[in-house]
């Protein structure tokens, strides 16, 4: 997939994985093979930046995928979150969708929320919450007809 139909089709809190194209190199190849991981792997997806209007997308949009947290025990001291700008030459693809009746915890409401948790239902939404304190969270279930709607349109994940 482009970039712009990550940006246009998949849901927050959708695993994205993204390619250049080349093949992994052998583990004994410390150096290549972290450039190549730099190039292919996953994330979830947390953030849309621009808008689209009437199929037209804003020349600066953007969307964020949370990599990956490093750390010790309960203690996250590192974030890695990566930007991709939708004039990226690399390929994405939708590797996994969020199940129906999850529950997306955002961090603030209206356009510039993040995604800051994928909930498996409302009461683990709101337990989380209540160990993370976002005070201006909002909750959002994965409905059924959002699914739908993805089949409806041919973009259920493969």
């Amino acid at each position: 997939m482009s970039e712009h139909s990550i940006f246009e089709h998949a849901p927050l809190g959708a695993i994205i994985a993204w390619s250049d194209g080349t093949p992994r190199p052998p583990e004994r190849h410390r150096r290549m093979l972290d450039a190549w991981k730099t190039n292919n792997s996953q994330g979830r997806l947390i953030r849309k930046q621009g808008a689209s209007d009437l199929g037209t997308l804003d020349p600066y949009a953007s969307f964020t995928l949370h990599e990956a947290d490093y750390g010790a025990g309960s203690v996250i001291a590192i974030r890695v979150h990566r930007t991709f700008s939708l004039v990226s030459t690399l390929r994405f693809t939708i590797v996994e969708r969020p199940p129906i009746a999850s529950v997306r915890v955002f961090d603030r409401p209206g356009n510039h929320a993040e995604l800051v948790h994928l909930a498996p239902h409302r009461a683990a939404a709101e337990h989380w919450l209540s160990e993370h304190g976002h005070p201006n969270a909002v909750l959002e279930e994965v409905t059924a007809d959002e699914a739908a709607a993805d089949a409806i349109e041919g973009r259920a994940a493969a």
